[in-house]
């Protein structure tokens, strides 16, 4: 269970996080309560175990929840098959009292964290673009245009 300090911190951390940010605050959660629900199964302590595991379904839910439905892209498809197989794995954990199941998903999950990461860094970096008065090269064949000045524009 967080401490005060530590649930403090993590609000101030996420009021000022980019959408990506959020994202991977939430797989951090996933990942501590799996860290935490296997702890407590190795200890016995089922009240905690049951807790945090509870608490990893409302993630995933809550993930599973923002992927946007009008998009039928790849990629969507892909998070609703992985998340529809965490939920899985994470009952199948539980009937099996298994945290080393559960360390598993945690791992997968700092896995997908990791790759949501570096998408977060290749967003968060510029676009190279040439300085003004540089000559922009122009792939063969394709016309160089011309810029636009303030008369020469029309909408």
């Amino acid at each position: 269970m967080m401490g005060p300090s530590e649930l403090a911190y993590r609000k101030t951390s996420i009021e000022g996080a980019s959408g990506f940010g959020l994202l991977i605050a939430l797989y951090d959660t996933l990942a501590g309560n799996l860290r935490r629900g296997a702890e407590a199964e190795r200890r016995g302590d089922i009240e905690t175990r049951c807790r945090e595991l509870n608490h990893a379904f409302l993630v995933i839910g809550f993930l599973k929840d923002r992927i946007d439905r009008g998009d039928d892209g790849e990629l969507s498809q892909k998070l609703i098959s992985f998340y529809a197989s965490l939920r899985r794995k994470l009952i199948l954990a539980q009937a099996k009292r298994s945290p080393k199941m559960l360390d598993d998903m945690m791992a997968e999950i700092l896995k997908i964290r990791e790759t949501w990461q570096a998408v977060e860094r290749r967003a968060a970096t510029p676009p190279e673009t040439p300085a003004w008065g540089e000559q922009q090269s122009h792939p063969a064949g394709s016309p160089a245009q011309e810029p636009r000045t303030a008369s020469s524009w029309s909408a």
